[in-house]
């Protein structure tokens, strides 16, 4: 018993921000942002750990944009980090811990609290961003390709989240207009009929901008010979954003998945995939 009492006292205190006077209710992002699914902000980018989604090393949820509006629900102090809990409306995915900020990538807000302005590029604009990220590495939770800057400032021997992730590389390029969140894309927009059609069908029924996606990962249509992705590389494979050919990827991805016109629910979905068309 009396360990356990002071195991309890080591640990950090989470101060609730309703009951903290010298705490804003809300804050926005001044700059890249990353948002964390731990507090130990220190130790992540210390550069002694290797931030491996192989190995499940996966403490990055995602990279906020500049002026992205947090609510913070608490505070603490870990290894000299003063650190923010926060929700926000730009990730509103449930986590298992939380999600956590370093209180120097965000400045409070006076008055009343406005959301990022979220606005959608042309087309044109979003394939170009995507093409530019050809050969960016795979990075979990990464959607800057060129890496956050403050993060490179505040922790120069740490991972500076160089590179994006799937949702991330469409992340970046609609300006974090899109879902963070492969689950949610798989019912973003509209459903294309592709059940029960073979790689070459599907293929010439894609647009550019379709998604094909399943939950745990997305590709994005560049036009009517390539697909685009960003792909994490565990057990050799090709790693970071790659094109290639749309036929010969759904016949890769139709050996383990089978088309449907929507994402089944359960265990089902493991073998699916969906194709979406989302463009207003």
């Amino acid at each position: 018993m009396k360990t356990m009492l002071l195991a309890l006292l080591a640990l950090p205190i989470l101060t609730p921000a309703a009951h903290a006077s010298e705490l804003p209710r809300y804050a926005v992002a001044i700059a890249a942002t990353p948002v964390l699914n731990t507090p130990e902000f220190a130790k992540t980018f210390s550069g002694k750990v290797k931030l491996d989604p192989c190995k499940g090393v996966r403490p990055v949820e995602f990279v906020a944009f500049p002026g992205t509006l947090f609510r913070i629900e608490g505070e603490q102090e870990t290894d000299g980090v003063k650190v923010y809990r926060v929700t926000t409306n730009d990730y509103p995915y449930p986590t298992k811990t939380g999600l956590f900020v370093d209180a120097r990538f965000l400045e409070k807000v006076e008055g009343a609290p406005r959301e990022r302005q979220r606005t959608l590029p042309e087309p044109a604009e979003i394939r170009k961003r995507l093409l530019a990220a050809v050969g960016r590495p795979y990075v979990w939770g990464g959607n800057f390709k060129e890496g956050v800057p403050l993060l490179r400032t505040l922790y120069p021997k740490g991972d500076p989240l160089y590179g994006v992730d799937c949702t991330g590389l469409l992340y970046e390029a609609t300006d974090g207009y899109t879902p963070r969140n492969s689950s949610y894309l798989t019912r973003y927009g509209k459903g294309v009929k592709v059940a029960g059609l073979t790689a070459a069908e599907i293929a010439k029924k894609l647009e550019p901008l379709d998604l094909v996606v399943y939950r745990g990962h997305v590709m994005m249509v560049l036009d009517e010979d390539s697909i685009i992705q960003s792909v994490m590389g565990c057990g050799g494979g090709k790693r970071g954003v790659v094109v290639s050919p749309r036929e010969e990827t759904l016949k890769k991805l139709m050996r383990t998945r089978e088309p449907a016109d929507r994402y089944p629910k359960g265990s089902a979905g493991e073998k699916s995939f969906v194709v979406r068309r989302w463009l207003p």
